[in-house]
């Protein structure tokens, strides 16, 4: 087992409080512009979040146990897909409308598929190098797929959100009862935009690679400072081709966001394991070493403090999350103040749980 990273840690920690204050507002019309996404093409902070999570994960691949058996690999991605479908069905657990794709489902396929390249692509000369060409293959396959092969309506390049491939196979797939609930005819975790998604894996094994490298920290950091630029660069030259977009997953986006990733890691890894400045870190870290659980505890508490409901406001049932909102925040401040100042609520109440956790040495692996 290699020394672990603590600047990875405190990524991941960052990674997912902006998840959880992202999603969950108080007042979804009232949120300020960086904390809502993008609303085709183009991207936002609140973009990156998602792609920055796959980074990680590829980055963690390479840190962990060198040569994990295949069962483990499965075993592991199972099981985060596994947990996906769970809190997507709960509280009602309504197998109709089932939604099979989702952001875990994403996370355990990409993880499968870039450890199971990692791993037969170990002892190669050239892994990296490998690994690499075969992020960029995969991008530029869905890239010629997306803008060159005609959709099922006969339609070249359409990159709208129902008419574009992903969308034509989603549906031929799942139909329509089990997409992303908002419009039941696409959905941005959809099986096509996963390819792109393994290629931003992959680019976090590769760095990965390069930081478990033998390399001097001051050339670690110029590295990752190089390939931010390079990855930055790629994404603006790629876009007026295959904008930036979340949704698609598109190519351009897996460049710009994995070099946006590699820039952060890069201070980040500067500052805390090069330099030693580690006080300030300790609450990011007890968030970024049980992200699993974090993700799993914020979904279950929105979930039941929405299907809890404590009575009705002109005729229409009121949750207990609205009504938490509504005599605790709504009243006292700007609208927009308080529905930010909500979703930091909602992080402290899950910082208390996972800093119990932490203290308890009580991780939820996967």
């Amino acid at each position: 087992m290699t020394r672990r990273l603590v600047s990875l840690d405190v990524f991941r920690g960052v990674t997912m409080a902006a998840m959880v204050i992202v999603n969950n507002p108080g007042d979804g019309t009232h949120v300020y512009w960086p904390l809502e996404h993008a609303t085709w093409d183009g991207w936002t902070p609140t973009d990156l979040i998602f792609p920055f999570f796959l980074f990680i994960v590829g980055v963690a691949i390479t840190l962990s146990r060198k040569s994990a058996a295949w069962s483990a690999i499965l075993r592991r991605g199972a099981l985060i897909v596994g947990i996906g479908w769970i809190l997507a069905l709960f509280p009602h657990f309504d197998l109709a409308h089932w939604r099979l794709p989702g952001v875990l489902p994403r996370i355990g396929v990409c993880y499968l598929a870039a450890a199971a390249l990692y791993k037969l692509s170990a002892g190669r000369r050239s892994q990296a190098g490998l690994l690499t060409a075969t992020a960029v293959a995969l991008c530029g396959a869905y890239w010629f797929w997306m803008t060159h092969v005609p959709t099922p309506a006969g339609l070249t390049g359409d990159l709208s959100p129902d008419g574009n491939w992903g969308a034509h196979i989603d549906r031929a797939v799942f139909g329509t009862s089990h997409l992303w609930s908002v419009s039941e005819t696409w959905d941005p975790e959809g099986i096509l935009s996963t390819i792109p998604a393994t290629a931003t894996t992959l680019l976090g094994v590769v760095t990965g690679l390069w930081i478990g490298s033998t390399a001097a920290p001051e050339h670690k950091t110029r590295g990752l400072l190089t390939a931010a630029a390079a990855g930055i660069a790629i994404g603006y030259a790629w876009h007026p081709f295959f904008p930036i977009n979340k949704n698609l997953w598109t190519s351009s986006y897996v460049f710009f966001t994995a070099g946006a990733a590699c820039l952060l890691l890069a201070l980040c890894y500067w500052v805390i394991d090069v330099r030693g400045w580690r006080r300030w870190t300790v609450p990011f870290v007890i968030l970024g070493t049980n992200a699993i659980a974090l993700f799993a505890a914020s979904a279950l508490l929105v979930n039941t403090l929405v299907f809890i409901k404590v009575g009705s406001v002109d005729g229409e049932p009121l949750s207990l999350w609205s009504y938490l909102y509504a005599i605790g925040f709504e009243p006292f401040f700007d609208p927009y103040v308080a529905s930010l100042l909500f979703a930091f609520a909602h992080l402290a109440v899950l910082f208390m749980l996972l800093a119990w956790m932490y203290r308890s040495r009580v991780f939820l692996r996967v």
